[in-house]
């Protein structure tokens, strides 16, 4: 359908292209896994709540990188049926038998300038580093991470969705009925948007502290570019709730949907509490569609172990001083 490889000419004339800089965090769909794996094993890596991270990306849009070759931007399919963008990795891979890592996004959102799909080569103002992707990699906002493929080899415009191992048969949501016995890869799409999610993480779990006053600190995200409205924090497990305050600045209120919020960025929450005994602490994040993360994980479990957007809850031990 058409390809376009990624070599030292074209690479110059990317970075020719108006550059952008982009705030959005990547999130891993096997992000707290491993609190899924403790109502029923699950398979893949046991991250924790920490498979995130918020950066400023500096590239071309791709937007801008299509029309170069000939693809209008708001283009939804090509005259030769091209319908999805390819992205191929230099990385390769056993899953996909030491051939290349690749995904895909539709051609409507890789052309709509509004996207802010990137071809980055700059992170935080600095080149982009080996381990993030050098010299090129796709920043995807808002949806899970396994699409923002590192170390571009090459772009395809293709007919179909990719049909490479992790879109065809990984990083997709089963119900809790479908256990690996029963699993048909092919009657469930690929998994792109990434639900709303929040974490504590200025407490850890049977963290012991003084009897009084704590502070719980955290993110919040949700994806396709929808804001955070509203966090929730519990002290009782969720029997009554205080809202935290929401920044993403520093000293600066956070608003959603306003134009100074970065709508592909984690939103950092803040709330005090007393503690006057043991509790359990729980938050809940709430996004600008009124989505709302579910209570139980055993509601959301899935055999791969991904999109666990459950209540996040650390438990507190409080101690009384001696003084």
């Amino acid at each position: 359908m058409g390809s376009l490889r990624i070599e030292r000419a074209i690479l110059k004339d990317i970075m020719s292209l108006p550059k952008y800089t982009v705030t959005a965090s990547l999130q891993c769909a096997g992000n707290r896994r491993t609190a899924m794996s403790k109502t029923r094993t699950v398979r893949g890596v046991g991250w924790d709540c920490a498979a995130l991270g918020n950066a400023i990306w500096g590239g071309a849009k791709l937007a801008d990188v299509l029309e170069l070759v000939g693809i209008p931007k708001l283009t939804s399919a090509t005259p030769m049926g091209g319908k999805h963008v390819e992205f191929v990795s230099v990385d390769r891979c056993k899953e996909e038998n030491g051939g290349p890592y690749k995904a895909s996004i539709p051609l409507s959102q890789a052309t709509n300038p509004d996207a802010d799909v990137l071809l980055a080569y700059e992170m935080n103002g600095e080149t982009l580093n080996r381990d993030h992707g050098y010299p090129l990699r796709v920043v995807v906002p808002g949806v899970i991470g396994a699409r923002s493929v590192k170390w571009l080899d090459s772009i395809n415009i293709n007919s179909q969705v990719c049909q490479g191992f992790f879109m065809q048969k990984d990083y997709k949501m089963f119900p809790p009925s479908v256990n690996w016995d029963n699993t048909d890869w092919s009657t469930r799409r690929q998994q792109m948007d990434f639900p709303v999610q929040s974490a504590i993480c200025s407490l850890e779990d049977v963290n012991v502290g003084m009897n009084g006053k704590i502070t719980i600190k955290g993110y919040a995200v949700s994806g396709g570019g929808r804001g955070i409205e509203r966090v929730d924090i519990s002290t009782n497990g969720g029997k009554t709730w205080k809202e935290a305050s929401r920044y993403q600045k520093p000293g600066s209120p956070y608003i959603a949907d306003e134009e100074t919020s970065d709508k592909w960025a984690w939103v950092l929450f803040k709330a005090e509490a007393d503690i006057h005994s043991n509790a359990e602490i729980v938050a809940k994040a709430i996004d600008t569609a009124a989505n709302v993360q579910p209570e139980k994980v055993e509601d959301i479990w899935n055999l791969r172990g991904i999109l666990n957007t459950s209540w996040h809850r650390v438990h507190v031990q409080a101690r009384h001083s001696n003084m």
